[in-house]
Order: C-alpha cells, then sequence, then structure tokens
C-alpha cells in the first residue's frame, strides 16, 4: 500500500447497516453490490452436517433454548432462519463481481490442525479460492491456530492469500485477569503474528489507533480495520495511507467519505497489494 492510494472499502455483513435482521442475508447482499464497494464482508458457521451459512452468532434459539449452531443440521437451521444464505451462494453471487472478506467464526477439532489441510477452516478456504481466485478472497478469523493452518495450506498450494488475524475478541463476562491478558496480546501482538504467520493486520478500529496501526506499519503488512461508522472517524481512517480497507456498517459514507479525499492520478482506486480488482460485471442473485 502506498501512502496516497485510496482506503478500500469493505461492506460489514453484507451491507446490513444498523437492521441486524438484514445481516448476512440476500437482501443486504444485493444492497452492497448496488453500492460498487471493493469488498462484501460476510459471516461464516458451520453446521453439523458440515454445510456452511452466513450467520454470525454460534447460536440460535430453539424453542426458548440456546442451541449451538454446530449441534444443527442445515435443515434445521434453515428451517428456523430462511432468510440467511449459504456460503455456497454468496460465492457464487461475487464470482466476477467483486472481492470477499471471509470473517469465520468457527473453528476444527483439535485433532485436525496437525494436518492443516484437513481443517474446516481451510476446506471453506480452499472453496473460495476455487470460485473466486485468491486474488479475490482474503479471510480473517479471531483464532491463531486458524490463521496458521489456512497460512501453512495456502503457501504449500502457491496461493497468494491475504489471511488475518483479527484483534478485537470480546472479553464480555470474562474475570479480570483474562481480560488484561487478552487486551495486552491484541495490543501487543508481535508474537501471535509471528506465530500465527499471518499477513494481514486486523483491528477494531480502537486498538488500530492505540498501536496496532503503528505495528502494521512496522512490519510492512496491510492493515484492516473494522467496523467504522460514524462519519467523524470515517474521515479519520479514509485518509489515503491510513490503512489498506476499512469495514463499514455505513458502506456508502465510507464511500462518500473517501471522495473526499484527493484521487489516485487514474481517477479510480489503485490495486492493493495481492488482491488485484476482478473485472467487473453486474450479475444479481436470486
Amino acid at each position: 500500500m502506498r501512502a496516497k492510494d485510496p482506503v478500500l472499502v469493505s461492506a460489514h455483513r453484507c451491507g446490513a447497516g444498523g437492521d441486524r435482521a438484514l445481516e448476512n442475508t440476500r437482501v443486504a447482499l444485493e444492497n452492497a453490490l448496488d453500492l460498487d464497494v471493493d469488498f462484501i464482508e460476510f459471516d461464516v458457521q458451520r453446521c453439523a452436517d458440515g454445510v456452511l451459512v452466513l450467520y454470525h452468532d454460534d447460536w440460535m434459539w430453539v424453542e426458548e433454548r440456546r442451541v449451538p449452531l454446530a449441534a444443527l443440521s442445515f435443515e434445521e437451521f434453515s428451517s428456523r432462519a430462511p432468510h440467511f444464505l449459504r456460503y455456497e451462494e454468496v460465492l457464487a453471487a461475487l464470482a466476477g463481481v467483486t472481492r470477499a472478506h471471509i470473517d469465520l467464526k468457527f473453528t476444527s477439532p483439535d485433532s485436525l490442525y496437525a494436518e492443516p489441510a484437513a481443517t474446516w477452516e481451510v476446506q471453506a478456504a480452499r472453496r473460495a479460492v476455487q470460485v473466486l481466485g485468491a486474488d479475490q478472497v482474503i479471510v480473517t478469523t479471531l483464532e491463531d491456530k486458524a490463521v496458521r493452518a489456512v497460512r501453512d495450506w495456502s503457501d504449500a498450494e502457491g496461493h497468494d492469500l491475504l489471511v488475518g488475524l483479527s484483534l478485537g475478541r470480546s472479553v464480555r463476562g470474562l474475570p479480570w485477569h483474562r481480560q488484561v491478558r487478552v487486551r495486552v496480546s491484541e495490543l501487543l501482538p508481535r508474537l501471535r503474528y509471528t506465530e500465527s504467520r499471518a499477513n494481514l493486520v486486523v483491528a477494531k478500529h480502537t486498538l488500530a489507533r492505540f498501536g496496532v496501526a503503528a505495528f502494521a506499519r512496522r512490519r510492512g503488512l496491510p492493515l484492516l480495520v473494522w467496523t467504522v461508522d460514524t462519519e467523524d472517524s470515517l474521515r479519520y481512517w479514509m485518509r489515503p495511507g491510513r490503512a489498506w480497507l476499512v469495514t463499514s456498517n455505513e458502506p456508502a459514507l465510507a464511500l462518500t467519505a473517501r471522495d473526499g479525499y484527493p484521487r489516485h492520478r487514474s481517477g479510480r482506486p489503485p490495486r492493493p497489494p495481492r488482491a488485484p480488482r476482478a473485472p467487473r460485471t453486474r450479475r444479481r442473485t436470486g
């Protein structure tokens, strides 16, 4: 990323904005595609039968009980949430249109990490690469072991894939000493990034301001900042050189903020490192 390159925009949870009922749904996806954003971000969970779905939480209400999504088959899930997209659907919708920001919300059984290619995270990444191409995909996750598995697999396969370790895990409900440990590991993430081999720095906007952005610059790694929604914050983060990519619940506002800065000489955002823009042909889902 060059200092004067425009910051790219990712539509958070398919661009649902403040309406939680629309996140990761077809309606939100269509709206985001109409905005012509650089990336569409979506959350991926895994059902008990291995079907991948777009869903943020790892549980859902079933007869007034919180049931883990990993305990439900796809049929059981879809009967209660028919408006949510399957992973395969969104990949097909994005192919040849725009790039995918895949936020993995699940992990594999510990035994699978001995062989990266066998992990569920790699299976998801492999399918995205097959459909979209490695240069049209970034993969993010909160889990160090998942980042390492995907990075090791992508290197073995010769894919130039950006894989980010996300900093900003919720510490709500944790004992105070665990909260401190988590935040220190995020504000001083050198060891975690070295061991996970993440090649994309991903940070909540507050942590980015408190030193993670400087860490990314020192390491020479692209910086993805999430989730930036207010006008003041967007004006700050959309300034060229501050980040490589910004994820927002308000992608239209982010695009407006970006338009307030001088553009690249060509009048269009230049291609980011290792993630060139796909030829744009309008496709509709449904």
